[in-house]
């Protein structure tokens, strides 16, 4: 996130993720907000406040309470008006191994943490079963992102993933489309 503030908050990792990541790696497309996966901690939220607080609206209770009960809280950049959704990574395997597997995008010279697409593949899986699988953007997301990696998926990770989330038959519906 940009914004003009001279401090920088330091977390042990953070990526993006959502229809950002999956528009990097994927088929491009208009989103609304910025999703932002972060591993916060209690120890990170004053000096993550801090850090915002100029260019950025921020509520910092919210934050507490997103990092205390591993949700999500948002900001919103003040001068352009974006909203950028922040997910506090959950404590589970899937959450540890998207970490892990990040990778760096160049955008605009900038090295961007993003999802692996593997990891975006199997969010929005979630995401799509979460929603009754009805979505039809989650699921051109999801094919988009099949389409343009094509044969550099790990399709042992997908499955494994795919399988401990109750999302494999959907998996399998949208490597086979």
């Amino acid at each position: 996130m940009s914004g003009g503030s001279s401090t920088r908050w330091a977390s042990p990792g953070r990526w993006v993720g959502g229809s950002v990541a999956s528009s990097l790696l994927g088929e491009p497309r208009a989103t609304a907000d910025v999703d932002l996966v972060a591993d916060l901690r209690g120890r990170h939220v004053g000096a993550l406040y801090t850090a915002l607080v100029d260019t950025y609206y921020i509520d910092e209770d919210a934050t507490k309470f997103a990092v205390k009960t591993r949700g999500a809280f948002n900001v919103i950049q003040l001068a352009s008006m974006t909203k950028v959704d922040i997910y506090c990574s959950a404590d589970e395997p899937l959450a540890r191994e998207e970490l892990k597997r990040r990778i760096f995008v160049e955008v605009d010279g900038q090295r961007l943490p993003c999802a692996s697409a593997e990891d975006i593949i199997l969010q929005k899986l979630k995401w799509f079963a979460q929603g009754g699988g009805v979505s039809d953007r989650q699921w051109r997301d999801i094919r988009g992102v099949i389409k343009v990696q094509g044969s550099a998926l790990d399709r042992a990770y997908l499955e494994h993933h795919a399988t401990s989330h109750g999302v494999l038959e959907l998996l399998a519906r949208a490597l086979n489309e």
